[in-house]
C-alpha cells in the first residue's frame, strides 16, 4: 500500500494544481470573500505558496472584525466590492473592509481557532497569539469567541451548542426567504457538526496555550462535557449514526417525515476527526457512507446527506442540489483524513481515488458535483476542495513514507 501511494502520479498532479490555486484566499471564482470556514480547510496549502505574513494578515483581520460579544464573522470583502443582500459589519480596526455573518450557523468561531492552530503548527510562529488588536491579545479574543458560543449559542438543558435547522453542515434554513439569517421562523436545534467543530477547536486551543498562561476557565472540562453529551443525546448507538437534529422549539418538518433516517456525512466526518469514535464505530460509519454513495451513479462518500430532504420539507433547496445531497469533496476529503488518522489507510486511499479522478477529469476544483449526472456545480477554482485534497494526500504520503 505504501509503495502504491508513493508511486501514484495522480497525487502529484492534484497537489501541484492545488498549490497553484492556493496563492489566493477567496473561496473560489463565485466568491469575493475570504471565508473562515473555507480558509480553515486550505490554510496548510496556502502556507506552502503564499507569504507567511500575508496568511497571518488574513487571520488577524477576522479578529479586527470580531463582534463586541466575541462572535466571529463568516467572511470579509473589500468595501467597494460589497454587494446587496448581506447585512455588513465595519470596523475602524479594518478600514476598507466589509464583513458579514451567516447567523444560522455556529462554526465560524471554531473554524478560526482551528485555523490559528494549523498556522502555528506549520510556521512555529506563536507570536500571533500575543498580537494586540483593539487592546486585546489574540489569546484573549479566542477565549471571547468561546465565551460567545457558551452564552449565545448554548443549551443549558443539553450542554451542547445550538444553531438554526440546516442540512448537516449547511448554512441555509428550510423556510423560503433569505435562508442564511436567523428570523422569526427559525427552528433552533442541536447537531453534530457544530459540536464536533467546537470539540476540535477546544482541543486545538488547549494545545497552543503558552506555558504559564492561565485561561479564564477550564476549557478541558467544557470539552469533556460536550463529548459526553454528544454521545448521550446525538449518537444513536443501535443505528451507528447521528440524530440529524435535536430540536429546542419544535421541528420545521411535517409530523410524518422521518428525518432520523437521513445520514449526515459531513458532521459525522468531523465527529471522527474530533476523536468521538472507536475503530469499530468508524468502520460502521464508513460502511454507511459507502452504501449511501453506491445508491447514486456519480456519488462519492462526499455526498452531503442521504437520502435528500424532499422539496416539500425543504423548499429552500431541492433534492440533489447544493447541500441537499450534492457531492462535496470539501467534506469527503475530511473523511479521508479521518480514516487515515485512525489507521484505515486502505479504505482512505480507495475512497479518495474517485475524488482524485473527478478533479483530474474536470481539470480543476469545483464546489460540488451533481450525483445524478456527475457535472460540476457551484463555484469554480474552489479552494476548499483543493485544500482538503492537498491535506489528504499529504497525510497519506506521510504514512506511506513511514511504512515504505
Amino acid at each position: 500500500m505504501a509503495k502504491t501511494i508513493l508511486q501514484d502520479s495522480r497525487l502529484d498532479t492534484i497537489q501541484a494544481r492545488a498549490l497553484r490555486l492556493l496563492t489566493g484566499f477567496a473561496a473560489g471564482t463565485s466568491y469575493g470573500e475570504v471565508w473562515i470556514r473555507d480558509f480553515n480547510t486550505f490554510i496548510r496549502g496556502s502556507l506552502q505558496v503564499a507569504p507567511q505574513e500575508k496568511v497571518k494578515e488574513m487571520l488577524l483581520r477576522f479578529f479586527q472584525l470580531q463582534g463586541e460579544d466575541g462572535n466571529i464573522v463568516d467572511g470579509f470583502i473589500p468595501k467597494e466590492k460589497a454587494y446587496v443582500g448581506y447585512e455588513y459589519r465595519y470596523s475602524d480596526l479594518a478600514p476598507g473592509w466589509a464583513a458579514h455573518k451567516n447567523t444560522v450557523e455556529t462554526d465560524q468561531e471554531s473554524s478560526l481557532v482551528q485555523a490559528i492552530k494549523k498556522y502555528i503548527d506549520a510556521t512555529g510562529d506563536t507570536s500571533i497569539l500575543h498580537e494586540t488588536i483593539g487592546g486585546k491579545t489574540v489569546l484573549a479574543r479566542l477565549e471571547d469567541a468561546f465565551a460567545y458560543l457558551l452564552k449565545d449559542r448554548w443549551s443549558e438543558k443539553y450542554g451542547l451548542v445550538t444553531g438554526a435547522t440546516t442540512i448537516d453542515w449547511g448554512d441555509v434554513q428550510p423556510e423560503k426567504g433569505w435562508g442564511v439569517r436567523i428570523n422569526e421562523h427559525t427552528k433552533w436545534a442541536i447537531d453534530i457538526y457544530d459540536n464536533a467543530m467546537l470539540l476540535i477547536a477546544l482541543h486545538d486551543f488547549n494545545t497552543i496555550l503558552p506555558r504559564g498562561y492561565k485561561p479564564r476557565r477550564d476549557w478541558n472540562t467544557v470539552a469533556a462535557g460536550i463529548r459526553r453529551h454528544v454521545r448521550q443525546y446525538l449518537w444513536q448507538s443501535k443505528a451507528q449514526k447521528y440524530l440529524p437534529h435535536l430540536y429546542l422549539n419544535g421541528s420545521p418538518f411535517s409530523a410524518g417525515f422521518n428525518e432520523a433516517a437521513i445520514l449526515y456525512t459531513g458532521g459525522t466526518a468531523c465527529a471522527v476527526l474530533a476523536g468521538l469514535h472507536n475503530k469499530a464505530e468508524i468502520a460502521a460509519i464508513n460502511r454507511q457512507m459507502l452504501a449511501a454513495a453506491a445508491k447514486e451513479k456519480y456519488a462519492t462518500i462526499g455526498i452531503t446527506v442521504y437520502p435528500p430532504y424532499p422539496e416539500k420539507e425543504f423548499p429552500n433547496m431541492k433534492p440533489y442540489v447544493y447541500q441537499n445531497a450534492g457531492d462535496w469533496t470539501w467534506f469527503g476529503g475530511r473523511m479521508i483524513q479521518a480514516l487515515t488518522a485512525n489507521g484505515f489507510v486502505k479504505e482512505a486511499y480507495s475512497e479518495l481515488s474517485p475524488m482524485i479522478d473527478r478533479a483530474l477529469e474536470q481539470k480543476g476544483f469545483h464546489e460540488w458535483y451533481d450525483v445524478e449526472t456527475g457535472a460540476p456545480k457551484g463555484s469554480g477554482d474552489f479552494r476548499g476542495e483543493a485544500g482538503v485534497l492537498y491535506d489528504a494526500i499529504s497525510q497519506l504520503r506521510q504514512w506511506a513514507k513511514q511504512h515504505a
